[in-house]
């Protein structure tokens, strides 16, 4: 089945990749993803799937959709992002961004697209699939706290569903690759905002002020101390100070103020209490050394992606029929997070990375840059590994 699932993909290579151009010419950012919404419905009825509901978060955004095979089984899932940046894209291509504060700098476009392809090739052979289908296009994977993934799951996109699976292009591997890794494979992400409250006053008599700057500087410093001392150098952790502001008038003013943010990376759960712990500990001790109020709210924007041992062996398996074992490689932890990671907090599921990176085409690029671009020929390995990770699952857990 695999090998025939390869054959249709690439006979709707040229589909998927027009596709694909159409959604990057036509950015919508998160929560705003209504036409792509509309878009991606209407192919899916034209296909026979059937919508159970579009629209999530208030918005008109997202779509869910099944397919029912032929045979009696479970339900499986397959998820595609769908939301673009606000960025002014800098690439010449003829698909380049009509927008000029929106661009596909993520591959959200070519997820969208490869799980349409998905979606084809699932309808073609929907009389040998053994259980059902669940197509999720999410909407706001780049929101932060207001994640997409966490309002579909609340919304009740998962009620009935056993496994989820879901790919993200990559940039930094070579096209024809897949990166995998079980348990955690991206990072928790949380952060912190503070504010420090002094007594501002001249420069020639601190001893008549409060500097909350020198309270800042300390904090700094003794936040690297809880990741060096206090959490085992057996976890992956990591405490950045992103923003310090204090003072905008004049050289020889001690401010009355400072702002500070800053993010925390993490897999363990366990860990990831104790440094928020750490971090409140040591920015109270540093503002009762230093005498300074303080403010500070602490963020948990997306957890930890942890992908389950079984269904990982699955895209494992897949992918290495279809691609080569050659090909497929374990991943090294990535500290980006990911929102996929809500869906696996409910049933069990795996995220991976195709490779979409080619040097003399350009599409090596970091993602989140205005230059940002993916190779097409990777789309067509996308959608036979997304399909064929749907049918083997259920065909393996029948």
């Amino acid at each position: 089945m695999l090998q025939r699932i390869k054959k249709l993909a690439e006979s709707v290579g040229s589909d998927t990749v027009a596709l694909r151009h159409h959604f990057h010419r036509n950015p919508e950012i998160s929560w705003e993803e209504v036409e792509t919404s509309k878009k991606v419905a209407e192919i899916l009825k034209d296909l026979g799937w059937t919508i159970v509901k579009t629209g999530f978060g208030g918005t008109q955004s997202g779509v869910v959709a099944d397919l029912k095979g032929g045979l009696p089984g479970k339900c499986v899932a397959l998820r595609a992002d769908m939301d673009a940046l606000p960025l002014a894209e800098e690439n010449d291509v003829p698909y380049k961004s009509q927008k000029p504060c929106a661009m596909h700098a993520c591959g959200h476009d070519s997820h969208t697209a490869m799980l349409l392809g998905a979606a084809r090739i699932l309808a073609e052979i929907r009389s040998e699939i053994p259980g059902t289908v669940r197509l999720l296009f999410q909407p706001a994977e780049e929101s932060g706290l207001k994640s997409g993934a966490k309002a579909m799951v609340e919304e009740g996109a998962l009620d009935g569903v056993d496994a989820v699976g879901g790919l993200h292009c990559w940039s930094i591997a070579r096209t024809g690759t897949v990166l995998y890794r079980s348990g955690p494979i991206m990072a928790a992400a949380d952060g912190w905002y503070l504010t420090l409250r002094g007594k501002g006053g001249h420069g020639s008599t601190p001893e008549l002020a409060i500097d909350p700057t020198i309270t800042a500087a300390n904090i700094v410093l003794n936040l690297q101390a809880v990741v060096g001392r206090e959490v085992s150098a057996k976890e992956t952790v990591v405490v950045s100070t992103g923003v310090v502001k204090a003072g905008n008038t004049a050289f020889n003013i001690i401010p009355e103020s400072v702002e500070m943010n800053g993010t925390v990376r993490s897999f363990n759960p366990a860990v990831q209490d104790h440094v928020e712990s750490a971090i409140r500990r040591v920015i109270a001790g540093a503002c009762t050394i230093g005498r300074c109020d303080h403010s500070l709210e602490y963020k948990r924007f997306i957890p930890a992606t942890i992908n389950d041992a079984g269904v990982t062996a699955v895209v494992r398996e897949v992918a290495e029929g279809l691609l080569g074992a050659e090909n497929v490689k374990e991943t090294e932890l990535i500290m980006g997070s990911e929102d996929f990671s809500y869906y696996q907090r409910k049933i069990p599921g795996c995220f991976f990375l195709l490779g979409t990176g080619n040097a003399d085409k350009g599409t090596d690029t970091a993602h989140h840059h205005p230059r940002f671009n993916v190779d097409d020929d990777a789309l067509p390995s996308g959608v036979a590994l997304l399909a064929g990770f749907a049918w083997s699952w259920l065909a393996k857990n029948r």
